[in-house]
């Protein structure tokens, strides 16, 4: 069992790929340009913490807790987010690059991405209802079996979702994004 509990506190520049990450709970601290890339990551809580600028690409994360919280400019790479666990689950991403990163069949409703890279992202059969896609970046991104309903991409781009594999109702498109729902359907648009 987790005993340490670190509350408060701002950790800037620690590498973490050197000496691994003290487990326990973090409640209210940020990260600021804090390598975690490789790290494990697994069994740990984050609440209502703030990652700025950091890497953590390919950090492992099975059960690991983040319940409210931030990630800005973060690099991102290839994490398996279906394996955080699922209870209080909540973060948002700004500005961050999460290129080749898995949200596979895991509940993921009210997620902001915010001006983010998704190349190449797995959303099959995950669950983003009402989650907000602001100025991203989908390119060859992954919807099959996907809950989507009352999802806005109305700022997006270059994404490709067929409306007959997932559930869209309300779901929210700009003109221009809208015609991308055609693509499937081998329609030409002039």
């Amino acid at each position: 069992m987790n005993t340490d509990f670190f509350e408060g506190i701002t950790f800037e520049s620690n590498d973490y790929t050197k000496i691994p990450v003290p487990k326990g709970d973090y409640e209210n601290c940020m990260f600021k340009k804090c390598d975690f890339s490789g790290s494990d990551l697994s069994e740990i809580r984050f609440e209502d913490c703030e990652f700025l600028t950091c890497n953590l690409s390919m950090a492992a994360v099975a059960n690991c807790a983040f319940r409210n919280v931030t990630f800005r400019n973060c690099k991102m790479l290839g994490i398996n987010f279906e394996e955080c666990s699922q209870f209080g689950l909540s973060f948002r991403f700004e500005e961050c690059n999460l290129s080749h990163a898995s949200f596979f069949g895991g509940k993921f409703r009210n997620t902001m991405f915010i001006k983010s890279r998704l190349h190449e992202v797995i959303f099959t059969e995950s669950d983003l209802v009402n989650s907000v896609f602001d100025e991203c970046d989908l390119s060859r991104a992954v919807f099959d079996q996907t809950h989507l309903e009352g999802s806005d991409f109305r700022t997006s781009f270059n994404f490709a979702i067929n409306p007959n594999q997932n559930r869209m109702k309300r779901s929210r498109f700009s003109l221009t994004g809208a015609a991308s729902l055609l693509e499937s359907f081998d329609i030409k648009i002039d």
